[in-house]
């Protein structure tokens, strides 16, 4: 591969993402081929929030490929309770080991951990923002049970505006094809008008709507997301949005036969459990496949090589960043970072790290 670190899926081309889609296709039907991949490597798993199915499913890949696990769960339990800075953690425990993923609950803080690594890195959810590996998983479950990423109604419900999920797996497939979008959720978690305006100036038709019953009978795929919690700054508004998209029997039967329902998991009340026990409702073989897609990233990771010590050092000379209007983001508490922007309409900058606006 030509990245050193996976941060947002973007960073792959196109052609990455088949090699990567072929090699987990691959290693799904003959899993005893890659038992002994990675014999002899370590994988650091650094999740700085709470996680379950990512955590577990990296730690699976890499024991089924013959590897080795270290890190933490909780950063409690880690020198970063007595106040070690992200770049510290990352450069020593990136001596330590091969590869690395991280999850973090500031935005950017994956691509600011990339910016110390002396081995590949891999972000498992930096906030609201960017989850490439789920998107991964996602784009392989839709194109293994459908058999192309283009030309589908995709229905994406619940919070939209904190679901890296949905972000991520929005920008992936305006990257691979065209589709009509039908965007579900109150206005208060709408999408971020960003990337919306991305969608269509790329040739995708896009609905915003408030109720399920909207569009059931025209979706292909429906994407569901929970109210995430975390995200919200009160107890009071958090239950203000929740229980306002619930999937049950009774919206399943105004589906097409064929529609699948995908979840990127923990689910709260968002699905009913009956809904389970219909053919469609794909989201535990959905969650299955991100052991299969994780074990060719690692792989292709690693063989990308390790960087060079000396890319720690490049970004020493640069001004410190900016104060970003995002309280979300990373270099709010990591003030050491250098001053990363891209250029975007009309003249005006954002934050490389969370990609705010600046001007």
């Amino acid at each position: 591969m030509s990245i050193h670190h996976l941060i947002d899926f973007n960073d792959l081309t196109v052609e990455e993402w088949k090699e990567i889609s072929e090699l987990a296709t691959d290693i799904k039907k003959n899993p005893e081929k890659y038992s002994d991949r990675c014999k002899g490597k370590i994988l650091a798993t650094l999740f700085y929030e709470p996680s379950t199915r990512t955590m577990l499913s990296f730690q699976s890949a890499m024991i089924r490929l013959g590897g080795e696990i270290i890190g933490f769960d909780n950063p409690g339990n880690s020198s970063v309770s007595k106040g070690e800075n992200l770049k510290d953690t990352i450069t020593i425990i990136s001596s330590y080991s091969d590869i690395i993923t991280i999850r973090h609950p500031k935005e950017g803080a994956a691509l600011a951990a990339s910016l110390y690594s002396r081995c590949p890195l891999i972000n498992a959810g930096d906030g609201g923002h960017f989850h490439p590996t789920q998107t991964l998983t996602d784009l392989f479950t839709i194109e293994s049970t459908k058999g192309t990423l283009s030309g589908h109604t995709i229905g994406l419900c619940g919070d939209l505006k904190n679901g890296r999920t949905v972000h991520s797996l929005l920008r992936a497939l305006n990257k691979l094809g065209k589709n009509t979008f039908y965007l579900i959720s109150t206005p208060s978690l709408s999408l971020q008008p960003r990337i919306t305006e991305l969608l269509i100036a790329n040739g995708n038709e896009v609905h915003e709507v408030t109720s399920l019953e909207e569009c059931m009978d025209k979706l292909d795929i429906l994407y569901m997301t929970r109210i995430q919690r975390e995200r919200f700054d009160s107890e009071e508004h958090y239950r203000e949005q929740s229980g306002r998209f619930i999937l049950d029997t009774k919206k399943m039967a105004m589906a097409k036969s064929d529609m699948m329902v995908l979840h990127p998991l923990p689910r709260v009340d968002e699905i009913a459990e009956e809904v389970d026990f219909d053919k469609r409702a794909l989201y535990f073989r959905q969650a299955q496949n991100g052991i299969y897609v994780r074990m060719a990233l690692i792989l292709k990771m690693i063989s990308s090589g390790v960087t060079d010590d000396t890319d720690i050092y490049r970004y020493r000379d640069r001004p410190k960043v900016h104060a970003c209007p995002n309280k979300a983001c990373v270099a709010n508490t990591e003030k050491y970072l250098p001053s990363l922007t891209y250029e975007i309409a009309d003249g005006h900058r954002a934050c490389k790290f969370c990609d705010t606006q600046l001007d």
